[in-house]
């Protein structure tokens, strides 16, 4: 049996945290798309947050200028939903936003929505896949949570891996790494094409790489960290290595 061909989708909010905390033009979005691009990177992630504290609405049409394939983060809101069918990226993924968060701190509760928001979320899902604007939800791997997304409409998740990798106990992340397995193959039997990421780095990331049914994990903080000491363009091969070879 060969190897799954897992995309990998580099997100760059972190180099726009350096250039919107200083106000400068720089370091360029630009280039470190065609850094990441030609490192081995297939799509470019940004995630654009109501409160814009990393991302800026300038910077997500330089990045949709250049990208080759560009996956769009934001919460399920008018505004937003606005800005992305203006935008036209590759890819829609909603997530849950909190002001006070210092990242997304969970999956999107799809099964908590009111029946009001929910309809928003199956209207923005239609707008988006009439648009050509592939959308997934960002959820936990949860059975009840991948049930509701399939009564939205979408055809695609990505399941937040931010418990198995903050996991320090063996056993819990053990038991985590279960519970996204299981919501792998249930999403996948049910035709939902499955992607992952939060928190995933080097260390933690070769057993999400074998499980089948992921095709396509996105990474951000943990590349741009590496980069600081080995550059952008060693770091991306890197997990590109490891995605390719684990």
């Amino acid at each position: 049996m060969s190897k799954n061909k897992i995309r990998l989708g580099i997100n760059i909010d972190h180099i726009a945290t350096i250039k919107t905390n200083r106000g400068t033009p720089y370091p360029s979005l630009i280039d470190a798309v065609k850094i990441a691009e030609d490192s081995g990177a297939d799509l470019i992630t940004v995630h654009l947050r109501e409160d814009r504290r990393h991302i800026q609405d300038q910077d997500l049409i330089d990045v949709k200028s250049v990208a080759r394939k560009l996956n769009l983060e934001m919460a399920l809101t008018e505004e937003m939903l606005t800005i992305c069918l203006k935008t036209q990226p590759d890819y829609c993924c909603l997530v849950p936003e909190k002001r006070e968060e210092l990242t997304t701190e969970g999956g999107l509760d799809i099964s908590g929505m009111s029946k009001e928001k929910f309809n928003f979320l199956q209207e923005a899902i239609l707008k988006m896949t009439k648009n050509n604007i592939i959308p997934s939800l960002f959820i936990d791997p949860d059975i009840n949570q991948i049930d509701y997304a399939i009564k939205s409409g979408v055809s695609c998740i990505e399941l937040h891996t931010g418990t198995y990798a903050d996991s320090t106990n063996p056993n819990q992340q053990l038991q985590e790494l279960e519970k996204l397995t299981i919501a792998a193959e249930y999403a996948s039997k049910n035709k939902i094409q499955v992607h992952a990421g939060h928190g995933l780095n080097l260390s933690n990331l070769s057993n999400i790489c074998k499980i089948s049914q992921i095709e396509e994990l996105n990474i951000g903080h943990s590349v741009i960290a590496d980069s600081i000491f080995k550059g952008l363009k060693c770091a991306v091969q890197d997990y590109r290595s490891l995605l390719d070879n684990d």
